[in-house]
């Protein structure tokens, strides 16, 4: 019998059905194709294998069967086997067959196979790899669903919301269309990352390319992320649209819009959305009263906060601590103090819970007002109350307490937390005479510890805090370390209170190492963090610092908030650097930062100051216009600029319409005003102010009484070089009608001063001024200026030891000197002829680490001129040179002058030479002074130089200086140079 040569084709044989007999029978089918040579045949069989295999050592002995014959598995089969390997739960099985029998041999694996790989990749974690195997699909097209859905999946797992919307273009761009899921997820997971604009972008595709309607929580995904990002209008469109599709708008929905529209200060619109809700059906709850009501009361509305909150009480909705919180806040923010008490004691009666933040606002308000004891009324209230006090209260209360008093402060609220937190007296705990406060605190959150760890480490935190605000870093690291080793977490306030204290020390470096520490702890740098740093920085002119300080906010994902774009225009504005002060506003506004009253003050006052009140006015209205209501403080900082620039008519405009807003006259108004006449040398009408406040029964502050003694001798000593002459300027009318607005009548004050009085009489009522600021000492400790302020009306005054007492004070109470206090100190001894006593002054600078500025440079070098040390004044203005100082057009004048009169005649010429250097042109008499004494001297060529280059500058000699310079010039046998100056020079 002759046996067949036909190939056998796999597919024609059917396999038995007995799992018994089915390996033997493929492994013998194979091995008779293989032995006649039908390679081909033997592979599809074992592919047909692989695929049906119902286990995975099934599908992995056909392979070892097959290698170990010396042959190689075919492309197809690979893919099959990597698929069931894949379906079956073996991906790092597939991938180990990948890497080692198709890439390690070197084999093209083909479309399908890479396919596979994407899937397995993601399911292993490797989404670089599958990113990477993807994109050479995709630039091929030819990306399977399997591998486009498991990529996508991974991706968004990943919360790579954006790499994903990229691929999703690219398919996009290759007519490739993803289905619903994924359109559903990628948007949800756009909006949750702020990507709105990616998310809407395919919102629209979805609807043109798969005509697939949005679900209800697409739409709410991207109405809330919308919202989030601040694009109430779009935010409002797509609200309609979910309308008009029949979808049922809830409260939370149009809360949130009507929220944003009050974020945004547009109350018209946000009541506009209140009025749809009430008409669609919807009713509102206290949250939707809340917000409505906050808008209206943040911009002074008061009237229309109290409709809607009495709309919600017709409502039948009881108002919650929230709404009161709200309203006390703001009554506090606007002085209403008694009418935030009442509200506190509704809250009370109407058993509300009380919240600490209501005694946050009212405490510190009854304060300020000098109400002490009502404050301690409301401060027992709350301990009654059981409502125990945070952080935030404490610096509230550390402000009201004298500077030097931060531990008692923090004593009486860790007291309190005890008392109110923790349930125990702390005046029964054991303390010994000798302990100190930081002892008395640590032994009482000893006891806090035992029983409630977390008020233990708020307790702790107010202490380091206390020891910052006091400029204890030494013992405030000392407890913070103390904190952590105890399993305390420090809080955000207390690594601020770290990095204000070691920026304040200059120790910036430190407070970058702070902010470190606290993110290594897994608390996160706030707007106050960066605010504190930058405030630190724009203090000391440091503009760049804080630049690269905004640079790091914005690298990270945050936003500076309007405080600290604040911080940096008012720096700009106090260096004259409007342009940029510009720019910087516009920044925040681009930024989608909205601007507060504050920063339009300061930009108005920056603009005031540069002397472009037309844009100061603009940017006034531009600030009304956008719903922010002037202050007191705007209209001040208008008027006041208005009047120093002798617009005193425009100045009682804007008064006028600030009476009319119902604010009325303050001592900021009056002292600023005051401040301003007295600069001008209209003293009898800055005083017919100061009386006009005593008559409004309107109480001077420190910083009036600072005012007027800093510019009232400032005045004088300007005016008493025009020996009092023509000092009322301005038009009569408009300062009359000025006084006639702050009202009714107007008295010269009891001790009336005559502009023709001697200097004697002038000093003695500077002296009964800064005795009036010495009896003031109720008030918070006096600041640097007012020192500076104090110590220079001495100094005028010719009073040099009650000017040093008071260096001496300000030093007690924690001011340090600075270059202006050493500055005024040696003008003083100047005046008395009293050098070497200001030289000694100069010195002791460099030695207490204040480098001496152009302003102390200068002053020395005039002391040192006047005293007729001219070598030692060329000395000085040597070493300002060297430190790239640039003397002032009075101290060259003054040079010029002294060594002219003393005939030294080189160093005059070289100070000429120096002065034209630096494009300063002397006064025409010292100028002429010189080329007399160089044709005295017969230094002739020094002289052509002196009055070729003025010639050329259109700077001529005077009259008889012209005459003697042309005979000498004669003299000596220039005779067509001395005919020239004579008859060609103009007169």
């Amino acid at each position: 019998m002759r046996t067949s040569t036909l190939a056998l084709d796999p597919s024609d044989v059917a396999v038995p059905p007995s799992p018994a007999d089915h390996k033997t029978f493929w492994l013998s089918l194979t091995e008779q194709l293989i032995s006649r040579g039908l390679i081909p045949s033997a592979q599809k069989l074992i592919q047909r294998v692989i695929s049906q295999s119902v286990s995975i050592s099934d599908a992995l002995l056909a392979v070892d069967f097959v290698t170990s014959r010396g042959l190689d598995l075919d492309l197809p089969t690979y893919d099959a086997l990597i698929k069931k390997l894949l379906w079956s739960g073996h991906a790092q099985l597939a991938h180990s067959l990948y890497s080692h029998n198709i890439i390690g041999k070197g084999i093209n694996p083909g479309y399908s196979i890479v396919n596979s790989m994407v899937v397995c990749s993601c399911k292993l974690g490797k989404l670089d790899e599958a990113s990477s195997l993807f994109d050479w699909l995709l630039m091929n097209r030819s990306c399977d669903k399997l591998a486009i859905n498991a990529l996508f999946r991974e991706l968004l797992a990943q919360k790579r919301f954006l790499v994903a919307f990229g691929y999703f273009v690219k398919l996009n761009d290759i007519g490739v269309t993803l289905g619903a899921w994924c359109y559903n997820a990628l948007i949800d997971g756009l909006c949750e990352k702020g990507c709105l604009e990616e998310a809407i972008h395919m919102f629209d595709l979805m609807r043109e390319r798969t005509g697939l309607l949005p679900t209800l929580h697409l739409y709410k995904s991207l109405f809330y992320g919308l919202c989030k990002k601040g694009w109430v209008l779009e935010a409002e469109s797509l609200f309609l649209e979910m309308e008009s599709q029949g979808f049922f708008i809830d409260r939370m929905m149009y809360t949130s819009l009507i929220n944003e529209y009050c974020k945004d200060r547009k109350m018209k619109m946000a009541m506009r959305v209140y009025l749809r809700m009430l008409k669609m059906g919807c009713d509102p709850d206290c949250y939707t009263y809340n917000t409505l009501i906050h808008g209206f009361v943040k911009m002074g509305l008061f009237d229309q906060g109290w409709v809607i909150y009495n709309r919600m009480m017709e409502q039948g909705l009881q108002p919650n601590a929230m709404t009161y919180h709200v309203m006390i806040s703001n009554y506090c923010r606007e002085g209403k103090v008694d009418c935030a008490s009442l509200l506190l004691n509704n809250m009370v009666s109407n058993n509300l819970a009380l919240s600490v933040h209501c005694y946050t606002v009212l405490i510190p308000s009854l304060y300020k007002e000098n109400r002490l004891e009502e404050a301690d009324e409301v401060y027992k209230q709350m301990l009654t109350a059981k409502v125990v006090p945070d952080s935030v209260l404490f610096f509230k209360m550390m402000k009201m307490f004298p500077k030097g008093h931060e531990l008692h402060a923090a004593l009486m609220i860790v007291q309190a937390i005890a008392f109110t937190g923790c349930g125990f007296d702390p005046l029964l705990l054991p303390v010994s005479a000798t302990e100190n406060l930081e002892q008395k605190i640590e032994l009482l959150i000893g006891e806090i510890m035992k029983s409630n760890l977390s008020l233990a480490n708020v307790a702790f935190s107010i202490l380091i805090s206390a020891l910052c605000e006091g400029g204890k870093l030494d013992s405030a690291l000392h407890f913070l370390d103390k904190l952590t080793n105890l399993g305390c977490m420090p809080q955000l306030f207390t690594y601020n209170s770290l990095v204000k204290c070691l920026s304040q020390e200059g120790l910036f470096e430190d407070a970058k190492y702070v902010v470190d520490l606290m993110q290594d702890q897994g608390v996160f740098p706030d707007q106050a963090t960066y605010l504190i740093i930058i405030n630190e920085h724009c203090k000391l002119g440091d503009l760049p610092s804080a630049f690269d300080i905004l640079v790091q906010m914005e690298d990270r994902g945050m936003t500076p908030g309007v405080a600290i774009y604040d911080c940096i225009i008012g720096t700009l504005c106090r260096q004259r650097r409007m342009s940029e002060a510009e720019n910087m506003f516009i920044r925040m506004l681009e930024s989608g930062v909205h601007p507060d009253e504050i920063v339009y003050m300061t930009m108005i006052t920056g603009y005031s100051k540069n002397g472009r009140l037309i844009e100061a006015r603009q940017l006034f209205e531009k600030m009304i216009k956008d719903a922010i209501k002037p202050s007191s403080h705007s209209y001040t900082a208008l008027i006041s600029a208005l009047v120093k620039k002798d617009l005193t008519d425009k100045g009682c405009m804007y008064l006028d319409r600030m009476l009319a807003d119902g604010l009325m006259p303050n001592v900021v108004l009056y002292t600023s005003l005051i401040h301003d006449f007295l600069q001008k040398g209209e003293f009898e009408f800055a005083f017919r102010l100061v009386d006009l406040m005593d008559i409004k029964q309107i109480e001077g502050d420190l910083i009036t009484y600072t005012a007027l003694v800093s510019g009232f001798w400032r005045s004088i000593t300007i005016t008493s070089r025009k020996r009092w002459c023509s000092i009322l300027r301005g038009p009569e009318r408009a300062r009359e009608k000025l006084l006639q607005l702050l009202h009714h009548r107007s008295l010269l004050p009891q001790e009336k001063l005559s502009f023709n009085s001697s200097p004697e009489a002038m000093k003695c009522f500077a002296l009964k001024l800064m005795k009036k600021v010495k009896e003031t000492r109720f008030m918070p400790n006096l600041d640097l200026y007012n020192y500076n302020s104090i110590i220079s009306g001495f100094c005028w005054a010719d009073r040099m030891q009650d000017a040093y007492d008071h260096f001496e004070l300000m030093q007690k109470d924690g001011v340090r000197p600075n270059q202006v206090t050493f500055t005024v100190l040696m003008g003083g001894h100047i005046k008395a002829g009293e050098i070497d006593n200001a030289i000694d002054l100069f010195n002791k600078m460099n030695a207490d680490d204040l480098t001496p500025d152009r302003i102390a440079y200068n002053t020395s070098i005039k002391g040192l001129c006047r005293a007729g040390r001219l070598l030692e004044a060329l000395s000085l203005l040597y070493a300002m040179n060297k430190r790239g100082l640039i003397p002032s057009k009075a101290t060259y004048e003054n040079l010029l002058a002294h060594f002219c009169a003393s005939h030294l005649t080189i160093p005059a010429f070289k100070i000429f030479e120096e002065m034209l250097a630096y494009d300063v042109v002397p006064r025409p008499y010292n100028y002429s002074w010189l080329l007399c004494i160089l044709c005295e001297e017969n230094k002739l060529w020094e002289a052509y130089i002196v009055l070729d280059t003025m010639i050329q500058r259109g700077k001529y000699p005077l009259k008889a200086t012209r005459r003697f310079v042309a005979e000498t010039f004669k003299k000596h046998g220039e005779h067509d140079f001395g005919f020239m100056i004579q008859d060609h020079i103009p007169e």
